[in-house]
C-alpha cells in the first residue's frame, strides 16, 4: 500500500514547530508494511490543502493528514475535505454532545466557535479522540481514503494507534511485509552498502541506510507471502556479512549493549575523558541500573590533570602532548586502577576548530584497559563535518560512539589490532 502524508500548519512552514508528527507516522506506517512515498507540509490555506490532498491521491492509496481540525478560523482541514468531496459540512450531534459534556466537566462555558469541531463533511466517518476534543475523520475520495487527524501529537498518536493503523493493517495493505533494523558502529555507510550487496540482490528485499554520527542503522524490509521467513534469511545473511560491526537490533542502543555485557560479567567500567568533557560518562549513566556497571569518571581536560589525577607520565606528556596513543593508554589504565574498576575507558583528541600540538582536527585516540591486560588503543578516522565551531559537537559525539564500540568489542572478545581504526580493521579483516 502506498501512503502519502500531508501535515498542515503555518507554524511548521515557518519553523516555529518541528514536524515530529511526520517522523512518527512514517515509522508506524512502515511497521505495518505500508510504503510512505511522500510527505509534504502545507500552510493554513484552503486551496493549498485541497490541492495537496487531490495530488496525493493521484499517486497513493491513502493519505494521512494532520493538523487543521481545531476550533479556530485558520483550522481549515475539515472545510478542505468537504470541498474536495463535493459535500457540505454538517453538525454531528454526538460530537456536539461530547464537546458540551467536556466543557461542563471542566467548569467552563462552551463558546460557539468550539462547535466547529462538531462539524464533519457529510458522509465522513468520525474517528474517536479519547485524548482530546477534535475528532479525527475518515473521508472516501476519488482515488482513495483520507484520514484526517489532529495536529496535537498525543491526540494524533492516540487516534492513529487505536483506529487508523489497525484499519490499514487489516484491510488495505494488500502485501505482507516484515521489517528489522540492524544497528552498526565502526563502519562507513558506503562500506556497509558494498558489503550488503548480496542481501540487496535478494528478491523481495529492500534495504535502507539510516546514518547517525559514527553509527548506521540498516533497515531490512521483506515483502511477499513468506515475508517473515525471507526477513529471517536476509537478517542472518546481513549479520554474517557485517560481522562484529553489528552491535544490536531494533531499539537496542550501544550504551545498553555495553551495560548488558558488563552486567553479564559482573564488571564495572570507569572513564577518563578529555575532549568529550563528560559526554561519555553521561551516555553510560543514561539508563536505569547503570550504577551496577559504571564506577565513575575523571574529566581531565587540562594536560596537567592527566598526570596529577590519572598518572599519565609527565615526560610522555612533555614529549608528545596530550593527544597521543600512549597518553590514551595511560589514561585508561590510570582511571581503571585509581577508581577500582574492572575496565578503564579513555578518550583524548582534537575537537577543533583549530589543530592542537600539530594534530589536525578530528584526531582522536580511544583506549580500553581490561583486568590485568595492556590497554588496547584505536585511532578512529573521524570525518570533519563543516568548519569553525560547528565541528566540535559532531566530533565529540562520534568519539563517544567509537569509545563505547571499542569497549563493546573488547567485552565480546573481538580481535582488535592495536592502534587501528576499528572500522578500517573490519574492512581489512573481511576483505
Amino acid at each position: 500500500m502506498r501512503v502519502e502524508l500531508v501535515t498542515v500548519g503555518d507554524e511548521l512552514l515557518l519553523g516555529d514547530t518541528v514536524n515530529g508528527n511526520a517522523a512518527w507516522l512514517g515509522q508506524r506506517l512502515a511497521e505495518i508494511g505500508a510504503e510512505v512515498t511522500r510527505s509534504v507540509v502545507v500552510g493554513d490555506e484552503l486551496d493549498v490543502i485541497i490541492e495537496a490532498v487531490r495530488a496525493a491521491l493521484e499517486r497513493a492509496d491513502a493519505v494521512v493528514i494532520t493538523g487543521g481540525l481545531g476550533p479556530t478560523y485558520d483550522d481549515l482541514t475539515r472545510d478542505a475535505l468537504a470541498e474536495a468531496a463535493g459535500v457540505p459540512l454538517v453538525r454531528d450531534p454526538e460530537l456536539e454532545d461530547r464537546l458540551r459534556a467536556q466543557a461542563a466537566r471542566s467548569g467552563r462555558e462552551l463558546v460557539p466557535m468550539a462547535l466547529r469541531m462538531a462539524e464533519v463533511p457529510k458522509g465522513a466517518g468520525v474517528l474517536p479522540n479519547p485524548a482530546g476534543s477534535a475528532a479525527g475523520l475518515r473521508v472516501e475520495l476519488p482515488g482513495g481514503v483520507v484520514y484526517a487527524l489532529p495536529g496535537v501529537p498525543h491526540e494524533m498518536r492516540t487516534i492513529m494507534t487505536d483506529t487508523v493503523l489497525p484499519e490499514l493493517a487489516a484491510g488495505r495493505t494488500g502485501v505482507r511485509a516484515a521489517r528489522r533494523t540492524l544497528r552498526t558502529a565502526g563502519i562507513w555507510e558506503s562500506v556497509l552498502a558494498e558489503r550488503l550487496a548480496p542481501v540487496e540482490a535478494l528478491e523481495g528485499v529492500r534495504l535502507a541506510y539510516l546514518p547517525d554520527p559514527a553509527e548506521v542503522r540498516v533497515r531490512i524490509t521483506a515483502t511477499g507471502p513468506d515475508a517473515e521467513a525471507l526477513l529471517e534469511h536476509a537478517g542472518e545473511l546481513a549479520r554474517e556479512l557485517l560481522g562484529p560491526a553489528v552491535y544490536g537490533q531494533g531499539e537496542e542502543s550501544l550504551d545498553r549493549v555495553v551495560h548488558r555485557l558488563l552486567a553479564e560479567r559482573a564488571a564495572t567500567v570507569a572513564v577518563a575523558e578529555s575532549l568529550t568533557g563528560g559526554l561519555l560518562g553521561a551516555e553510560l549513566t543514561a539508563m536505569p541500573g547503570s550504577s551496577a556497571t559504571y564506577a565513575g569518571g575523571v574529566i581531565a581536560y587540562a594536560t596537567r590533570l592527566k598526570h596529577e589525577l590519572l598518572g599519565v607520565p609527565a615526560d610522555l606528556l612533555a614529549a608528545e602532548g596530550a593527544v597521543h596513543p600512549g597518553v590514551a593508554a595511560a589514561m585508561a589504565a590510570g582511571v581503571r586502577d585509581r577508581l577500582g574498576a574492572d575496565y578503564g575507558l579513555a578518550v583524548t583528541g582534537v575537537a577543533g576548530p583549530e589543530p592542537q600540538g600539530g594534530r589536525p582536527v578530528g584526531t582522536v585516540f580511544v583506549a580500553v584497559a581490561g583486568p590485568g591486560s595492556d590497554p588496547v588503543v584505536t585511532a578512529p578516522r573521524l570525518p570533519v563535518p563543516g568548519t569553525g565551531g560547528r565541528v566540535r559537537a559532531p566530533i565529540r559525539r562520534m568519539t563517544v560512539v567509537h569509545a563505547l564500540d571499542l569497549l563493546r568489542r573488547v567485552l565480546q572478545g573481538v580481535e582488535i589490532e592495536a592502534g587501528t581504526d576499528t572500522g578500517r580493521q573490519d574492512r581489512e579483516d573481511r576483505g
